[in-house]
C-alpha cells in the first residue's frame, strides 16, 4: 500500500549501497540492474520510493538517486578482489566493499559502505599495481539514518576531496553511515 511516510531516507539509500556491492562483486552473472520508479510529481504519486521528486517549478534528488548515480558513474572495466583477512568484505564489522579497475581512465575504483555509527580506518593495498601518490574520495553520508532530501534542501549529496597515499597504500577513515568512492590512478 502506498504511504507518504515511506520515502527514500538515508537508511534506505545506505542499505541499497551495501546491496549493490554484492551486485558488483557478482558482475559475471549480474549483467544489468535498474531502479524503478524514477520520477514522482509531488501532487500525483502512486508510491513514494521514487528517485527524483518534482513539482511544477522545481525538483530534488533523493539519497537513493545519488547512490545510483555514483555506481553508474564509476563502473570500471575489470573486477578485482578486495578482502579483509582473506575474505570478501561483505558485512564484517558493518563494512561492505568492492573494487574495480577502469582501463579507460587507468584508475582503481574502490567502493566502501560503512553501515555503523562509528568511522572505521582502512588500509588498502592493491596487489600487483603501483598506485599514484594522490587520489580522490567521494563521500555520501548523513549522521541521521532518517534524513531525507527535500525541495527546501538536499542535505545528502556527494562531496569529493583529494588525499595523499602513503607508500602506495590507501590509509583513510571511512565515516560513519557513509558510502565512499575512492579513485586512484595506476602509475
Amino acid at each position: 500500500m502506498a504511504s507518504p511516510d515511506n520515502k527514500n531516507n538515508w537508511d534506505c539509500a545506505l542499505a541499497e549501497a551495501a546491496f549493490m556491492t554484492g551486485l558488483e562483486r557478482n558482475a559475471a552473472v549480474v549483467h544489468m540492474t535498474s531502479y524503478a520508479p524514477l520520477f514522482a510529481h509531488v501532487d500525483g504519486w502512486q508510491w513514494t520510493p521514487d528517485l527524483i521528486w518534482f513539482n511544477n517549478l522545481e525538483s530534488y534528488a533523493t539519497p537513493n538517486y545519488y547512490v545510483q548515480k555514483l555506481y553508474a558513474n564509476n563502473p570500471g572495466t575489470d573486477l578485482i578482489s578486495v578482502t579483509a583477512d582473506g575474505k570478501a568484505i561483505t558485512g564484517q564489522n558493518g563494512m561492505f566493499a568492492t573494487a574495480v579497475i577502469d582501463k579507460n581512465t587507468n584508475e582503481v575504483i574502490i567502493k566502501v559502505v560503512n553501515t555503523t555509527a562509528k568511522s572505521q580506518k582502512t588500509d588498502i593495498a592493491v596487489k600487483g599495481k603501483k598506485l599514484g601518490s594522490k587520489g580522490t574520495m567521494t563521500v555520501l553520508k548523513s549522521d541521521s539514518l532518517s534524513a531525507e532530501n527535500s525541495f527546501g534542501a538536499e542535505k545528502i549529496t556527494p562531496k569529493t576531496s583529494e588525499f595523499n597515499l602513503e607508500k602506495s597504500k590507501i590509509a583513510t577513515d571511512i565515516p560513519a553511515y557513509a558510502f565512499v568512492i575512492i579513485k586512484v590512478k595506476i602509475s
